[in-house]
């Protein structure tokens, strides 16, 4: 479970204003000095995130932010980070001085859990600074909420089961890549070209992930490079479907024959981590763009960029090939993702491989809300090269 990629655990993030307690209670709820702990205000600055297994939740990922009431220039890019974190959340905690009650501050908490859809758990800290009877007032006042003291090892265990229950029952439901397309016993092979861009001894995430899905679902994978696929086709009968890496689309369709079912990586995470049907509507913006638009292309990871890089290369390459125009490219790496995206014509996203599927969501919905078409990698270079339809007609019963 610790080599769990932190884009497959649950998120759950803790946020409250300055020396409400957050870090002690990250502290205490993992049980090591992750955070650091301070009474001078301000002492978190970017985001604490640690990864542990947390029984019988399996892997998650506490995120522990900076106060969202910090001052100063400097403060306010704190609570912007706080802020990007909310993006990202599956579960939230927000923590409250139970000595310094601010209810305007927990509102607004609430108007950005509800706007992120967010479920949360409101913690009082600091329990025992106050009296018993300041104590039963605040429990009569805010029912189903916890109370704890990061010093009574007691009310942190029973903040743990309260917290497993409610992540518990708000959890997603686990989204396979391949699983409900391709039958148990079926054959799938993946294509893997070795180039500039392949990292050197292992091979990238989106391509371990699918052979997992294959192993979880009884599936027979088969990896081979791009220069053996057609060699592989003649060893293998029966093929359900190729997969391959979005950039070598143009050369793999040539190779896979019509009766073969096609796609790519990127475009199987798309409907695990995105909206498959959303990503393929906005793909037909491109040609409705005008000389000079605004165009984002947004990757999930940071990476040093290469002559053959996708992103700021390959891609760009190709619309202004496809469109004869030229475009206005703004590239954006990690978490990176602006807050106002109404300038933008359109959205091109990574596989996001490295993002959690709530991350993933969230930037569709802001993209939805400025009316922003958005697409992804593979559905883009699929559509580039003239063979959208063939790399989606397996999901056709799916969108």
């Amino acid at each position: 479970m610790n080599k769990t990629p932190n884009s497959n655990r649950i998120h759950i993030s803790i946020f409250g204003k300055r020396n409400a307690g957050k870090s002690s209670l990250l502290n205490a709820i993992v049980g090591q000095d992750i955070a650091v702990v301070s009474k001078v205000k301000g002492t978190t600055t970017d985001p604490v995130k640690k990864a542990m297994e947390f029984i019988p939740l399996g892997p998650v990922l506490f995120i522990d932010t900076a106060g969202l009431d910090d001052a100063g220039q400097l403060g306010q890019k704190r609570v912007e980070k706080s802020m990007q974190t909310l993006q990202q959340t599956d579960f939230g905690i927000y923590v409250m001085d139970a000595s310094c009650i601010d209810r305007e501050s927990l509102e607004q908490a609430k108007r950005n859990f509800k706007r992120f859809n967010i479920h949360y758990l409101l913690v009082f800290n600091k329990i025992d600074s106050i009296s018993d009877d300041k104590l039963k007032d605040i429990k009569e006042n805010y029912p189903n909420s916890s109370f704890v003291s990061t010093y009574r090892n007691e009310t942190i265990l029973q903040l743990k089961n309260e917290l497993i229950s409610r992540v518990n029952k708000f959890a997603e439901e686990e989204h396979t890549m391949i699983g409900d397309i391709v039958p148990y016993n079926g054959k799938v092979i993946m294509v893997v070209p070795i180039d500039s861009e392949a990292p050197k001894g292992r091979i990238i995430l989106p391509q371990v992930q699918l052979i997992r899905d294959c192993l979880d679902n009884g599936i027979k994978s088969y990896v081979t490079r791009d220069v053996e696929l057609k060699d592989a086709l003649v060893d293998l009968k029966d093929i359900d479907l190729v997969v391959t890496d979005s950039q070598a689309f143009k050369e793999v369709n040539k190779i896979v024959p019509s009766n073969i079912n096609l796609t790519s990586f990127s475009i199987l995470l798309s409907r695990v981590k995105g909206d498959l049907k959303e990503f393929i509507k906005g793909v037909y913006a491109v040609d409705k763009l005008d000389n000079e638009s605004n165009i984002l292309i947004a990757e999930s990871c940071t990476h040093n960029s290469t002559c053959n890089d996708i992103g700021r290369i390959k891609i760009p390459r190709g619309l202004s090939k496809h469109t004869n125009k030229t475009f206005n490219i703004d590239v954006r790496a990690g978490n990176d993702f602006p807050k106002d995206i109404s300038r933008y014509d359109l959205v091109i996203h990574c596989a996001g491989c490295m993002l959690n599927r709530k991350a993933m969501q969230t930037r569709l919905k802001l993209c939805r809300e400025s009316s922003v078409p958005i697409t992804n990698y593979g559905i883009l270079l699929a559509y580039l090269n003239g063979i959208l339809p063939r790399t989606i007609e397996i999901f056709k019963d799916k969108i």
